[in-house]
């Protein structure tokens, strides 16, 4: 983990300048201009880094995205990392100046972090505390609700379920309804709300749903960290999809992955407010002078640092 230690101080300083970078961007209707302005200070900063830093889990595969693609190789030479990255995490949130848009990056050491490509994957995550394989996505939702309410003491209509509020979840929450739990639904921004589930006052027990894969590798190093489970398994629906899971090693196309193989070994992860909400988001409080709000995650550490740039 030592050499780890040395670099977090270095990402907490990354993700507070990519969200100073959209704070110009925040509630003007530009998704494009302020996930840009995220992606080319998150990838300026980690050029400037003595590191040798891989890019798995990015803005997408390299065909489709110019910066902070997967595979793409950053820093100066040095200790060799895995990168997972986030730039803007609710892109459509920073452009409506709704809660809780965030600059997110994890790293580990090198060949630690599950290269994937830019797919879909179902995911299932609980928090801490909780016996291992408590849940599974192959056993029925209601067999699942039961399990986690019977280890949490609670009743099944006590707990807080979160998934995606899109069509292709019609279906479950139907099932969700019927189970009487409270269901939070959101427009965006799954990786934060699966380390809510781990944060005091994140009043979520368990997140559900299909989602982007790059977002539930993120999702699973801020989790462990946190202490808390996720299990995914990634979704190709067409051949194109298939033959670029091969291209990146990947052969049996059901498997379910869980959070120690997302993510192996030790990570660290920050995480840096743009817009109010959990935590606080850039303010600008003079020329060029800013205070950001960053959640700082690593093996045994629950950080917030606010910090005033001039």
């Amino acid at each position: 983990m030592n050499k780890l230690n040395k670099l977090l101080y270095d990402i907490t300083e990354i993700t507070s300048k990519s969200a100073i970078a959209c704070y110009s961007w925040i509630g003007l209707g530009n998704e494009r201009s302020a996930d840009q302005a995220a992606v080319e200070s998150i990838r300026a900063s980690l050029n400037n880094l003595e590191i040798s830093g891989r890019v798995v889990i990015g803005e997408g595969e390299r065909d489709n995205s110019p910066m902070l693609y997967i595979g793409e190789l950053l820093g100066k030479s040095g200790i060799a990392i895995d990168i997972a990255v986030d730039p803007l995490e609710g892109t459509t949130i920073c452009a409506h100046d709704k809660p809780d848009s965030i600059s997110v990056l994890a790293i580990s050491e090198a060949s630690n972090m599950l290269n994937a490509p830019d797919v879909y994957m179902e995911k299932i995550a609980i928090g801490r505390d909780l016996p291992h394989d408590l849940v599974d996505l192959d056993e029925p939702i209601e067999k699942n609700l039961k399990s986690l309410a019977t280890a949490k003491k609670c009743s099944v209509k006590d707990l807080n379920i979160c998934l995606l509020n899109r069509a292709r979840h019609t279906e479950l929450i139907k099932a969700l309804r019927f189970q009487d739990v409270r269901i939070k639904l959101m427009d965006d921004g799954d990786v934060l709300a699966c380390l809510k589930i781990c944060l005091k006052g994140g009043n979520i027990d368990m997140y559900l749903g299909i989602g982007g894969a790059p977002e539930g590798i993120l999702a699973a190093a801020g989790l462990k960290c946190l202490g808390g489970q996720i299990q995914g398994r990634l979704i190709f629906n067409t051949q194109e999809e298939i033959d670029r899971a091969n291209s990146f090693g990947i052969t049996d196309l059901s498997r379910k992955y869980n959070i120690h193989e997302m993510v192996k070994g030790e990570v660290i992860m920050s995480a840096t407010w743009i817009t109010d909400g959990f935590f606080k988001g850039v303010k600008k409080t003079g020329d060029n002078h800013y205070i950001t709000e960053t959640l700082l995650l690593a093996p045994n550490i629950i950080r917030v640092i606010t910090t005033e740039y001039r």
